[in-house]
């Protein structure tokens, strides 16, 4: 009985997700690690974390293997969201044809990908932005890095309220559909 349940468990485990969701910076320890664990927290919250994969990744290698700022670590703590798993990766060219949703934190790492994507995928790549409800008129994420604590916290801001709605976007993307 038990190694049929552990059978089930790894079944599950090992099964791809549904959907795929990659969030994009420069350099993958401060924004789009932010990013990562705070969708990952909303998904668990909604009962989605096994049907939904997240990822996230830099628009330059400079980082690789390192885990997220301090800074970003320790404000992210604060809010119930733990990103100490994480670790810095490259945006890989399999990442286009993965990925559902490739979002990106400002224009310039927009730019990057898109130069960099495939004609194919460009459809796949956005502004986590587009998906802020309260902070209209807001288009990039800014990169807290060389500022204070303060900068931290409104990446935050702007993050939780875009994973809002982007957790909605993929809920709408994952129901079936009518017929």
């Amino acid at each position: 009985m038990a190694t049929g349940l552990n059978l089930r468990r790894w079944l599950r485990a090992a099964r791809p997700p549904e959907y795929t969701v990659v969030f994009v910076c420069m350099g993958n320890i401060c924004r789009s690690p932010t990013a990562h664990g705070v969708f990952r927290h909303r998904l668990r919250q909604a009962g989605l974390a096994a049907r939904v994969g997240v990822e996230s990744a830099g628009t330059s290698g400079l980082h690789v293997g390192e885990r997220p700022d301090a800074r970003a670590i320790r404000h992210a703590q604060a809010r119930g969201v733990d990103l100490s798993d994480l670790r810095a990766r490259g945006l890989t060219a399999a990442d286009f044809a993965r990925a559902d949703l490739i979002v990106l934190m400002d224009a310039d790492n927009e730019a990057n990908a898109r130069a960099r994507c495939p004609p194919e995928h460009q459809h796949k790549l956005c502004r986590l932005t587009v998906f802020a409800r309260r902070h209209p008129g807001v288009d990039e994420v800014p990169d807290p890095y060389y500022g204070g604590p303060q900068g931290f916290e409104q990446v935050l801001d702007l993050v939780e309220d875009a994973c809002d709605g982007l957790l909605l976007h993929v809920q709408q993307a994952l129901r079936p559909a009518p017929g």
